[in-house]
């Protein structure tokens, strides 16, 4: 199988240089790679032209549209009979297109996505916040597993679709606020076959600080939202966690300041939930300092993603603003 490999870049030259330098790693060889710069000030032009010697890479650039409208113009270009799209801010394992290309050969699917992970030399911030995007103890823990909850939604950062996909069901319709998990609805709607393949990870950077993170997670918060707008019944009992989990934090603080008697459970509820984030991530790291960090992580994780979610909802659901 001929895997075309497309990605959006705005903005991070250095990014590019050591996704590419991974691919260069890959032990199956059959696939290109389509680097799409979105309108970037700070291009990776030279950057990439170093690597055009080593792989079948092809370099655009155009006026900036967002990811998922970047990924379309990807998908136009593509010779592919699958296309595969990650994220600027990812590593790829040198077996990863073996590992799908495997998987698929036995067990075809139409579209497809993976796991995300923190690789060994991530920040110990940086392995935190994989923690908290991946930890069974927050939302995290319904992504990329078996076990999650409803219909698996692939997730852009690592995510694969046929080309039968593309030409009966197009491409993104939104650009960003949850691009990623419309589109995957639709290829479901659409009678398509998807799944995960587990072992297709790739190693997710994300953000490099809490205030990016928290930026980040915000805007998930809303996306979820957004996403309820095309498709009402997506929204479930789940996605309103992060939001009653902030209302209970908010709740917690204010009793405590007013010495009101709900604060004794708030604060019990709180230090089993810091407790169960601090020795998980303790076990799975065994790192001190990363399971400490994780707790901040997780916090940040759950409060940013319950702000944008309380945000949207309110302006959106309740009074109805576009």
């Amino acid at each position: 199988m001929f895997f075309s490999i497309i990605i959006p870049l705005y903005n991070r030259p250095q990014e590019i240089k050591e996704l590419l330098e991974s691919l260069c790693l890959q032990t199956y060889r059959d696939f290109e790679v389509l680097v799409i710069e979105d309108g970037s000030v700070n291009d990776a032009e030279a950057i990439v032209n170093t690597f055009t010697d080593q792989l079948n890479l092809r370099y655009f650039k155009k006026p900036n549209e967002g990811q998922g409208f970047t990924r379309n113009f990807g998908f136009e270009r593509a010779k592919g009979d699958y296309f595969i799209i990650f994220d600027s801010d990812c590593l790829i394992p040198p077996a990863y297109l073996q590992i799908v290309n495997d998987s698929l050969s036995t067990n075809y699917l139409d579209a497809y996505g993976g796991p995300d992970g923190a690789h060994e030399s991530f920040t110990p911030t940086q392995k935190a916040i994989s923690y908290a995007m991946t930890s069974p103890f927050t939302t995290g823990g319904i992504r990329g597993n078996k076990k999650g909850i409803g219909q698996f939604h692939p997730r852009s950062f690592n995510m694969g679709v046929s080309r039968q996909v593309w030409e009966k069901v197009g491409g993104f319709i939104i650009t960003r606020l949850g691009e990623d998990i419309e589109y995957s609805i639709r290829i479901h709607s659409s009678g398509f076959k998807i799944g995960l393949i587990p072992e297709a990870i790739v190693y997710h950077k994300r953000r490099t600080n809490f205030h990016q993170f928290y930026k980040q997670l915000h805007f998930f918060g809303r996306a979820r939202i957004n996403i309820s707008k095309f498709f009402p019944a997506e929204l479930k009992l789940v996605h309103f966690f992060p939001a009653a989990f902030t209302i209970g934090v908010i709740i917690t603080i204010v009793s405590n300041l007013f010495r009101w008697p709900i604060a004794q459970l708030g604060n019990i509820i709180l230090a089993i939930f810091t407790l169960l984030i601090f020795f998980h991530s303790l076990v799975k790291n065994k790192s001190l300092k990363i399971a400490f960090l994780s707790i901040v992580a997780a916090f940040t994780q759950l409060i940013a993603y319950g702000l944008g979610f309380i945000q949207d909802f309110w302006k959106r659901k309740v009074l109805s603003r576009s």
